[in-house]
This record gives structure tokens, sequence and C-alpha cells, in this order.
């Protein structure tokens, strides 16, 4: 299956490329795996209008079956996680989208294109920090699904 993480913004700090790349390399034994990052919007703009900028990149990059991560979105155990990327492949689904969006959120257009909305809990993240916890999640998800003795 092909997994992409399309994210606004770069990641800045050493320990979350580290972490990214940590969990990508034991990622590329059951996925291609692609991270796609989107240019923050200038600021100087209302909010609704950097969602917008950058909802429009986000919406060029995503393919396949689009999974939005929102708070109002779905919670999922890491077990029906894993059982949802089980689900789409049985579906013939052969790529996958993930969307992060940026400091001020994703916009509706985004929203509404998803398949689908995910959220990991109703506490608020850092979306660098998020981006570990993702990938961290797909690995995880993997490791259940392949019998891998990771997950507890």
């Amino acid at each position: 299956m092909k997994i992409n993480i399309i994210a606004v913004g770069k990641l800045k700090e050493d320990y979350f490329v580290s972490a990214c790349e940590e969990y990508l390399k034991r990622l590329s034994r059951f996925d291609a795996m692609t991270v796609i990052e989107i240019p923050e919007a200038p600021q100087g703009k209302s909010i609704e209008e950097q969602c917008k900028i950058e909802g429009d990149g986000i919406l060029n990059k995503a393919h396949g079956y689009i999974i939005a991560l929102d708070i109002k979105g779905k919670k999922y155990t890491s077990n029906d996680f894993a059982k949802l990327i089980q689900a789409k492949r049985n579906e013939g689904i052969s790529e996958i989208s993930f969307v992060i969006g940026g400091s001020n959120g994703l916009s509706d257009e985004v929203r509404n294109k998803a398949d689908s909305l995910l959220s990991f809990s109703d506490m608020t993240f850092p979306h660098q920090l998020f981006r570990v916890m993702l990938l961290e999640q797909i690995y995880r998800a993997e490791t259940i699904l392949n019998h891998i003795p990771y997950h507890k």
C-alpha cells in the first residue's frame, strides 16, 4: 500500500526529524511511505485565508483514500485503527493520504473532501509532534496486522 503523510509546515526540531526518520525506516518494510510538506500560508492574512491557502496545497497533493486528522473526527483504539487500514486494503484501496493541517487547522474544503476524519484526542497537539504520533500509530497498526510483538 502507498501511504502519504501530507503535512503543513516543515519539521524544525532535530528530535522530531530523527523520530520521523526512524518510523519511516521501520514502515518501509510494510508500505511505500511518502511525506509531503505543504508550505505554511504567509502571515498577515486572516485565519480563514491561511487555511484556504494551505488547504489548496493539501488538496493538490492528497490522493487515494483521504483521512484528515481533525479534533472532530472519529476516535479509534490502536487495534481498530489497524482494522481500518486493513479494511481499506480489503476494499482494493491502494493509496491512503493522511492529512495534518497547520497551526490554524484545516479548511472546511479539506474536511469536506476527506473520505474520513480521524481524531487522536480531544487535546490539542503541536502539528510537528503530531506527525511523529501519526507515524508511530501507522507503524503500530502494521505490527498488529503482521503479528509482530510491538503493540501492548
